[in-house]
């Protein structure tokens, strides 16, 4: 029986344990540019026996940032600091690709350091409030990306998916969830489009199908994934029949090949089911849960063939060794949700190893 523990080939990159860290945004790249700083080494660092390390979100270009102190990978600055990261993860035996992540309509100009627009499929504005330096703010009606603008997009993240090899990742997971750009494209209620890049299933899957297959033309297939999360309300998304959709966006990605499908769950188990039926990759599974965080109840996950891998946010956040607490059934520290984003090393790198344990 396979365990969460066991090793996996995941497109020619072996990796020792099934068990991921989910990318999760911290809001502390205070280094020049929007940066990692050294603080972020440690974290990574401390959390190498992952699996895989899939990185916070990370801007392919100032166009995609959408939140306060977010790093990117569109400069000298940001490549050379990443680099510190990921000599860090290698040397302590682990393996971490780079979330690009373009947010499109959720922003602000105030929290682009080069107050910039956000930009979105449609004109249409996410119903919500976001979070700034001078206090909460309404989203605004994003500018609608032109052919132009679509085609420079794509190419931000080919441009950030060779920064992050050179920058030593061992890949890259572009982001097609929570709302964020490429989920808005999805999404029947952000992309009003009648045009090729919206009007039906096809057309609304095409960014992500372009974007993946230009990153994978780029880097190589083996070394690019995709996160999805089907039918997740986040950023204003209402996807209120996401099954045929998201069969649409796998069929057409088929012929591309990318080493790995990243689900985050938000719905029901039996859509993950179809969807890892039609995905050919290594599929790693965030699962959704109840009241909690994921733990050692979805470990069960991997034995029972639901998912090839799991990815753990929170809990990974709050336990840098959570691989061999998950084996040994805990103890588990508890996330603090109140640093989060921000701050200094409190909630972010302070977090105890089972070893610096007193108890």
């Amino acid at each position: 029986m396979t365990t969460a523990f066991d090793p996996i080939d995941l497109a020619g990159l072996r990796l020792a344990n099934r068990i991921a860290m989910a990318p999760m945004t911290r809001s502390r790249a205070y280094g020049p540019g929007l940066s990692p700083t050294e603080a972020a080494v440690s974290y990574y660092a401390q959390r190498a026996s992952a699996g895989l390390i899939i990185t916070e979100g990370t801007q392919p270009s100032a166009a995609g940032q959408g939140y306060p102190d977010t790093p990117g990978l569109h400069s000298d600055q940001q490549i050379a600091a990443w680099r510190k990261v990921t000599d860090a993860v290698h040397a302590e035996g682990g393996r971490i690709f780079a979330q690009l992540m373009h947010t499109g309509r959720i922003g602000h100009p105030s929290v682009s350091p080069d107050g910039l627009h956000p930009v979105g499929p449609s004109p249409v504005a996410a119903k919500g409030r976001i979070y700034t330096a001078d206090g909460p703010k309404d989203y605004v009606v994003p500018r609608e990306l032109d052919e132009e603008g679509i085609r420079q997009t794509i190419a931000d993240h080919v441009s950030a998916a060779r920064n992050a090899i050179e920058a030593g990742f061992d890949g890259v997971e572009v982001h097609g969830a929570n709302g964020y750009l490429v989920q808005q494209f999805l999404a029947p209620n952000s992309n009003v489009r009648t045009d090729r890049w919206g009007g039906d299933h096809e057309g609304r899957a095409r960014l992500a199908v372009e974007l993946v297959r230009a990153v994978a033309d780029a880097v190589g297939a083996h070394r690019t994934g995709l996160r999805i999360s089907p039918g997740n309300p986040l950023g204003d998304i209402d996807e209120p029949d996401p099954e045929p959709a998201y069969v649409a966006l796998l069929r057409a990605l088929e012929p591309i090949g990318p080493a790995y499908l990243h689900i985050a769950e938000t719905g029901e188990r039996a859509l993950t089911l179809e969807l890892r039926k039609r995905f050919a990759g290594t599929v790693i599974l965030n699962a959704r849960t109840v009241g909690r965080p994921s733990g050692p109840e979805e470990l069960a996950l991997i034995e029972d063939g639901t998912a090839d891998m799991l990815s753990y946010g929170a809990l990974f956040l709050a336990n840098p060794d959570l691989p061999r607490r998950l084996r040994s059934g805990g103890p588990f520290n508890s996330p603090d949700r109140a640093t989060y984003y921000g701050g200094d090393e409190r909630g972010y790198t302070d977090y105890p190893a089972l070893d610096d344990d007193v108890s």
